[in-house]
């Protein structure tokens, strides 16, 4: 294993402190082990609060910002934030009109953010959960009951977050999130393993020849082991289980993300990216927002997940709003 880090013990914390050293922002509360705006809390306002595993990166402490999130809560690499972590961020950031935790569906993530939620209520917050499954891959994971929560979580945070900014209620908020992931589906391919730092090796072995379908963003086993394929080839069968699972008419409107999984170069990324708008303009399918980069990562994983998120007008307006956060900004 090759990585620039120090302690492999030490590396979520310094990340941390590198991140809040390189955009002031935002504030690391060591203490309480969350990011959040360094001016939160604004009176009024609802707060976004999410969270997860490390390792992830951008997701979620990058998204952190003006128009997203207004704290992140980092467990340990591919580990879930404790209830303490996630209350304290909780309390933090609420400006008395509310916070919304928005939550991908990984049984410690619902857990340990229900257990906060319940902890918050006690003390006098309210708080609304977006629950995110938009991983049309499988029906029942390694660390999930039903779908698992993937690429859709940024939708969720950027649209949900733009109608908290502009004032929205708590239950407004609350609402277009769920209605975002409600419309969105997602689908991972995976040619390599990731690296844990503790691990120091790939987290599964995979032939060179094969390729891991419908993979999870912690390694999770998909729907099968296949043979490697063309991009053209792959990227059909992508949207085939996509589109079977959340079938799209002609002339919706979607939202297409084209998400690298943290080791697949650009080119590539660009490539899959026009197969997805090849095969999307032959079925009728508007894209009426693309987004191609590496933002819902697992590590060092060369791998690809396909998003689409359909959206109405308001979507498109909550999406097009001013955001500015260390891994997404436009408009500002």
């Amino acid at each position: 294993m090759k990585k620039f880090i120090n302690d492999p013990a030490d590396v979520v914390t310094e990340a941390l402190t590198g991140l809040a050293a390189a955009h002031p922002e935002l504030r690391v509360d060591a203490t309480g082990q969350y990011v959040a705006r360094a001016g939160a809390p604004r009176a009024g306002k609802v707060a976004l609060v999410s969270g997860g595993g490390s390792g992830h990166e951008p997701l979620h402490g990058g998204f952190v910002g003006t128009g997203m999130l207004d704290a992140a809560c980092p467990g340990e690499i591919f580990t879930s934030p404790v209830p303490d972590q996630i209350l304290a961020a909780t309390q933090a950031v609420d400006g008395g009109a509310g916070v919304v935790h928005v939550v991908k569906n990984y049984t410690g993530d619902v857990m340990n953010f229900q257990l906060a939620a319940e902890m918050a209520a006690d003390e006098g917050v309210a708080v609304e959960t977006v629950l995110v499954d938009d991983d049309v891959a499988v029906e029942d994971s390694t660390w999930t009951a039903g779908r698992r929560g993937t690429g859709a979580t940024l939708l969720v945070e950027k649209i949900a977050g733009a109608r908290a900014e502009e004032g929205g209620k708590l239950t407004e908020v609350a609402a277009i999130g769920r209605e975002v992931n409600i419309g969105s589906a997602s689908f991972a391919y995976a040619l390599t393993a990731g690296t844990t730092p503790a691990a120091g090796r790939p987290g599964f072995d995979l032939p060179d020849d094969e390729i891991e379908a419908g993979v999870g963003i912690h390694g999770e086993p998909g729907r099968r082991r296949e043979p490697l394929r063309p991009a053209r080839d792959l990227v059909a069968a992508a949207l085939d289980a996509i589109l079977e699972a959340k079938p799209r008419d002609r002339g919706d409107r979607v939202i297409v993300l084209v998400n690298g999984l943290g080791g697949t170069p650009l080119i590539e990324l660009y490539l899959v990216y026009g197969e997805v708008a090849r095969i999307l303009g032959e079925r009728g399918v508007e894209i009426a927002r693309r987004l191609v980069g590496n933002y819902v990562t697992s590590l060092d994983m060369a791998g690809l997940s396909i998003t689409l998120t359909r959206v109405d007008d308001e979507m498109l307006r909550l999406w097009d709003a001013p955001v500015v956060t260390p891994g997404l900004r436009w408009g500002a």
